[in-house]
């Protein structure tokens, strides 16, 4: 199976499926996706989103980002997807402007753990629509990158996917990274981008904030059923759709 779908103008749509259980089983493929901004789809990208059969869509990004950058366009190929939009992060920060003196990725770990903290109550919903969905859902940022690469953690770690996996998962923004600063040089033409790693995405930053989540919480469980307040039939029903055992 594929992990990585091609479109022409996102760089990180991807599969979450494949990834193997502590208990023996498989995380589900054409289930749920992970991508960055579904407003740039447009032409033969909006075909190639409707064969994938997607019903829920959840936008992490904040409102504002969503009035000045678009969302998923209302087209034929859309009709009928249920959208929600969670805005996980409740500090803004400009990556483009972070100090290339500080250290880059515990100054981005601690950001994890700024919105693992301040938006709970977004994430429980996020993962309440997850649970409750009964087809291929795709939840995404602007990059794909940070709140989705946090998402994805945390809701790897409720399936007991091991932590070499989700590290996995989070470095393969890597391989977007280019394609990601070139769209924002196009966007901001004659603005500096001040910090080196920008797009970026190293295993180090998905480490350091589980470290962090475990120190703080116990476990990434502990934290989901604790602070975020997930109900443990949400996180049964979470297993139950998206892992599949070998008959």
């Amino acid at each position: 199976m594929r992990r990585h779908i091609a479109f022409e103008r996102l760089h990180n749509f991807r599969d979450l499926g494949g990834y193997r259980t502590a208990d023996g089983g498989t995380v589900r493929w054409n289930t749920l996706f992970r991508s960055d901004s579904l407003a740039k789809l447009d032409g033969k990208d909006l075909e190639r989103f409707h064969e994938l059969g997607v019903e829920t869509v959840i936008d992490l990004r904040y409102p504002w980002e969503i009035a000045a950058k678009g969302r998923l366009p209302e087209t034929p190929e859309t009709a009928g997807v249920v959208r929600h939009n969670l805005s996980i992060e409740h500090r803004p920060y400009d990556q483009a402007e972070i100090d290339p003196g500080l250290d880059p990725w515990h100054y981005l770990a601690d950001r994890f753990t700024e919105v693992a903290t301040d938006g709970a109550a977004e994430l429980r919903e996020a993962l309440e629509v997850i649970a409750a969905a009964d087809g291929p859902l795709v939840f995404h940022c602007a990059s794909g990158k940070d709140r989705t690469g946090l998402l994805a953690g945390v809701l790897l770690g409720l399936l007991d996917v091991s932590d070499e996996q989700i590290l996995d998962d989070f470095a393969l923004t890597e391989l977007a990274t280019e394609r990601l600063i070139a769209d924002w040089r196009a966007a901001h033409p004659g603005r500096e981008l001040r910090w080196p790693g920008y797009g970026r995405a190293p295993a180090d930053i998905m480490r350091l904030f589980l470290a962090d989540l475990r120190r703080d919480h116990g476990s990434v469980y502990a934290y989901a059923t604790g602070h975020v307040g997930l109900d443990l039939s949400a996180v049964q029903a979470l297993r139950t759709r998206l892992v599949e055992y070998a008959a």
